[in-house]
């Protein structure tokens, strides 16, 4: 009898514990979202718009040498440099390396932003003053970003197509190819 009542007393002793563990396990898993995004300021998944095109980009999350380095969201931001005449075609595979880092800090002085390389809020929001929604096909708004080199009455080598889906989640056609889902937590590009 002593060692069934030495047992139920070890395992009440335990119960507490695991029972706590299991509690806040339970809540982590409860409030991670396997879809979202660190250093999104939204949490999405994806570069996500609704609304005025220009101001899609204006809640995005970070992109640079350590946060998403390798991701479907650098190569966009890579485009875009491409686009603006910051670094060349060749340039855009999706990693935020040390050419990527400093074609950022050009843009960023070049807008009179801070230039610390990390592509944030204010490096989106002034990339996405050169959306300009092109027509709606399906639900699907068909969006042309005019780079520091491109024409809004022609298309030009520094300007690239994106397409927001009708739930708002973009994919974009750099250069050499696409589309791609704006993802950030994926590179295929």
């Amino acid at each position: 009898m002593s060692s069934l009542h030495s047992i139920r007393r070890v395992l009440r002793k335990a119960t507490v514990p695991v029972a706590g563990a299991a509690l806040v396990i339970g809540i982590n898993v409860t409030l991670a979202t396997p879809a979202a995004a660190s250093g999104s300021y939204t949490g999405r998944a994806y570069v996500h718009g609704a609304g005025a095109v220009p101001d899609d980009f204006d809640d995005e999350g970070v992109v640079n040498v350590s946060t998403h380095r390798s991701s479907n969201v650098t190569c966009l931001w890579q485009t875009i440099l491409w686009a603006n005449g910051y670094l060349p075609s060749s340039g855009i595979d999706g990693h935020f390396g040390d050419q990527t880092d400093a074609a950022t800090r050009n843009f960023q002085r070049d807008k009179g932003l801070g230039a610390d390389g990390s592509a944030g809020r204010n490096s989106w929001t002034k990339a996405g003053d050169k959306l300009v929604q092109h027509d709606n096909l399906n639900g699907w708004p068909y969006v042309i970003y005019h780079g520091a080199r491109g024409s809004r009455s022609s298309y030009s080598a520094h300007e690239f197509v994106l397409q927001r889906s009708p739930d708002g989640n973009y994919r974009f056609y750099p250069p050499q190819g696409g589309p791609y889902w704006a993802t950030y937590n994926t590179r295929s590009c």
